[in-house]
């Protein structure tokens, strides 16, 4: 209980603008409800929105639903108990799940040693009861203030690696639609789960893989890229698991798979929505045990790999039309990242297109300065269907046409792209099949297995043509 000086009588601790702009929430545990009501009538008029609980059970409870900036908690909540234990015991399980979360340990017996135990146990702090409340509140504000600076040095160390870590393609992304991405990145990145990384193709799928494996404890150890929509059935089974020799007719030797590659790093399974059903098993075996078996060899062998798999097709609706399995999809999306069409960032095309400059232009050694207006305008009302690696393989090209010390809207090449007014006469046999593979991709939203069957092709073979003319 509080000490006879009323709140009234005493000069109310100043919290800092931070703290004002986003009321601290307390979570308060005691078995007396007098206690409780008397910290809910001081921390109140001070800005603090208090939780009353009665119980360690309350207590988890509160904690798994609630996030709070401090936790008041009393050593004995059963009658006529004074040894503290359930409290230390309450206190040690809140440490272990969140040792940044600040503990104040509340006592009426002015035990000394139990005091100690706490502060040893992770207590930041303890008060007597009688409570001075000058005294409580000074020690809610500074832990109060303590751990959100610690929250805030969390968030900024992990956007300092998201963004400047080394060994990955820079990572461009300031529109607000790609914040939902840089948030799962920062949080999913350091752990092993797998991930399944959504959006169409170009988007930049490879480049969030990419961070993903930079981020996490395997960073040091490879990270092994697997087109899986330009393998064929026959040898998809060969590259992901490897054979020995023997295996089949020009299997002259043994051969590593992927697999066994990344073997203690991770393995990105790009364009997984493409892997032939009866595949399909064979690849959940290996998620499911970690073991594999070498293609013509009965010996098994373990792996210890994460999986980032990306795709563009919408893998729900192949799992209820049977061309996909539901318990793969499971295993592949523990966490599922879509990034989104450059359309819908176009608040990046700039910075991504002075990136994609200083590259090329570096790499090709031309004194290239910038852009003319004229050019930036074209490219921002251009709808790249082939999103950024489009517009990666359009400034490559225009760092190589350009003439001058800056891109003009004729060295981006754009109006072959979209050439509304021109004969198709007036293109060449290259400038008409770049024209209708875009004009696909952009019917099928980047689908590359339904931009192929309209076109006539293959998977591959429709690979084969976009990186060719950089779509």
């Amino acid at each position: 209980m509080p000490t006879s000086a009323k709140p009234q009588d005493f000069k109310p601790v100043t919290l800092s603008d931070s703290v004002k702009n986003h009321p601290p929430r307390i979570l308060a545990a005691d078995d007396q409800q007098h206690i409780l009501e008397a910290l809910q009538l001081l921390l109140h008029p001070h800005g603090y929105r208090v939780n009353s609980v009665k119980s360690p059970i309350q207590v988890r409870e509160s904690l798994a639903t609630e996030s709070y900036d401090a936790v008041l908690i009393d050593l004995n909540y059963t009658r006529d108990t004074t040894s503290g234990q359930e409290g230390l015991d309450l206190l040690s399980e809140i440490v272990a799940a969140d040792s940044n979360l600040p503990i104040i340990v509340m006592t009426a017996w002015g035990n000394v040693e139990l005091a100690v135990e706490a502060m040893r146990r992770g207590a930041r702090d303890f008060i007597q009861k009688p409570w001075d409340n000058e005294r409580l509140l000074a020690i809610l504000r500074t832990q109060v203030e303590l751990h959100r600076t610690l929250l805030r040095a969390e968030r900024l160390a992990a956007e300092n690696r998201l963004l400047h870590v080394q060994g990955r393609p820079e990572f461009i992304a300031s529109a607000a639609s790609m914040q939902p991405v840089l948030d799962a990145i920062a949080r999913v990145g350091p752990s092993d789960a797998n991930v399944l990384i959504t959006g169409e193709h170009g988007s930049g799928k490879e480049i969030v893989a990419h961070t993903l494996h930079a981020l996490s404890s395997r960073a040091s150890r490879p990270l092994v890229a697997v087109n899986t929509g330009a393998l064929s059935e026959g040898v998809f089974e060969s590259e992901l698991f490897g054979h020995v020799k023997g295996a089949f007719t020009d299997a002259r030797t043994d051969r590593i798979g992927r697999f066994e590659l990344a073997d203690g790093g991770t393995i990105f399974l790009d364009e997984i929505g493409n892997v032939p059903i009866r595949q399909q098993a064979k690849l959940l075996r290996v998620l499911e045990s970690g073991e594999i078996e070498r293609l013509g060899s009965s010996r098994t062998r373990q792996v210890d790999v994460r999986v980032i798999s990306a795709t563009n097709t919408d893998l729900q609706a192949a799992c209820t039309s049977g061309q996909f399995r539901e318990d793969l999809l499971f295993r592949l999306n523990t966490v599922e990242i879509h990034v989104p069409p450059l359309r819908e960032r176009r608040e990046d095309i700039p910075a991504l297109a002075i990136h994609f400059l200083r590259r090329y232009a570096s790499r090709y050694r031309r004194e290239i300065g910038g852009f003319d207006a004229s050019a930036f305008q074209i490219m921002a009302q251009y709808a790249w269907p082939g999103n950024v690696r489009e517009l990666e393989h359009t400034l490559e090209r225009a760092v190589l046409m350009c003439r001058g010390r800056e891109i003009q809207p004729a060295d981006l090449g754009l109006n072959l792209q979209r050439p509304q007014g021109q004969n198709l006469e007036e293109l060449s046999l290259e400038a008409v099949e770049a024209l209708l593979i875009r004009k696909a991709l952009g019917r099928f939203q980047g689908n590359v297995s339904q931009a192929a069957e309209a076109l006539g092709l293959s998977r591959g073979a429709l690979y084969r043509r976009m990186e060719k003319y950089g779509i």
